[in-house]
């Protein structure tokens, strides 16, 4: 059987935000219409972390959770080259004529306008154009996206998302902000409360400030309503500076064992601030109009 040929796109993609997903809708849409198959090449780690050897801010999202969002706009393949100093070392008309036109069998490669690769991105558009004529590759620019201050960019949406701006963050993503992670084993707190949680590890992701928001949960490609609570939990805990807050999600009316699932946490609206409270009873009152606020702010 004849391997077909592929349309692809290349980049890092942290976050896939309104301006990467501008590039790889183009990329799908363009494969369907000429019979290809549609490919996202991305790198782990961050090429940064590698040729700049230090410790970068948080990804926006994991390496998992960008691979579902590629995967969930309807592309066919994503290939995840494993970014190191060799791979920084490669010239950038190898990487282009071997890789993405021989092994991949790339007719045309879609790219943001301000697009640049090879070691220290010194090649750009006219470099890859020029490597495309030989190669029999097909260069297309997509228009960069931009909001008032420039080119929207991962970094701009993580300070967002940390600083708590939910609905400024969603809009340059272009999609609901949202954090995946796996179920992990608790104290169960919650549970003894009467209000069950998951805990969920991000593995490393930007998450939103200390609080309580209303949130939906996508599990086994299923939908849920629920409230989730990002922090220290200082009614039961004295904690000492410095302390990694802690995600638990009380998933309404589910029942069902899901520790080492996956869960994406899709926030909607954050409904408090997080407190420590004098007493026990007063914090399960106010969980149970946390829930009961959750649900109004949910009901559509």
């Amino acid at each position: 059987m004849k391997t077909k040929n592929s349309v692809v796109t290349v980049g890092v993609f942290d976050g896939v935000h309104i301006g990467h997903r501008a590039v790889i809708k183009k990329v799908v849409s363009r494969a369907k219409m000429v019979g290809a198959v549609s490919i996202v090449v991305t790198f782990d780690p961050h090429p940064l972390k590698v040729l700049r050897g230090k410790r970068l801010a948080l990804s926006l999202i994991s390496l998992r959770h960008r691979v579902k969002l590629i995967k969930d706009m309807g592309v066919d393949k994503v290939i995840i080259m494993k970014f190191d100093k060799i791979l920084s070392r490669m010239r950038p008309d190898d990487f282009i004529k071997n890789i993405i036109a021989r092994k991949l069998k790339a007719k045309e490669i879609f790219v943001g306008e301000d697009f640049c690769f090879g070691r220290g991105a010194a090649a750009d558009i006219g470099a890859l154009k020029d490597i495309g004529k030989v190669a029999g590759l097909k260069v297309r620019l997509v228009k960069a996206v931009k909001n008032s201050s420039g080119i929207i960019s991962s970094s701009e949406i993580r300070k967002l998302v940390t600083s708590g701006k939910i609905s400024d963050a969603s809009k340059f993503l272009g999609r609901p902000l949202s954090i995946l992670g796996s179920v992990v084993s608790g104290a169960k707190l919650a549970r003894s409360l009467g209000y069950p949680t998951a805990n969920v590890n991000p593995h490393h992701e930007a998450i939103p400030p200390s609080g309580v928001y209303a949130v939906k949960v996508r599990f086994n490609e299923k939908f849920f309503k629920g409230v989730v609570n990002i922090g220290i939990r200082p009614t039961f805990y004295d904690h000492g500076k410095d302390v990694e807050p802690s995600i638990e999600v009380h998933i309404f009316d589910f029942h069902g064992n899901i520790y080492g699932k996956d869960l994406e946490i899709i926030f909607v609206k954050r409904i408090r601030a997080e407190k420590k409270f004098k007493t026990i009873d007063s914090l399960i009152e106010q969980v149970r109009k946390d829930k009961k606020t959750a649900k109004r702010l949910l009901a559509y």
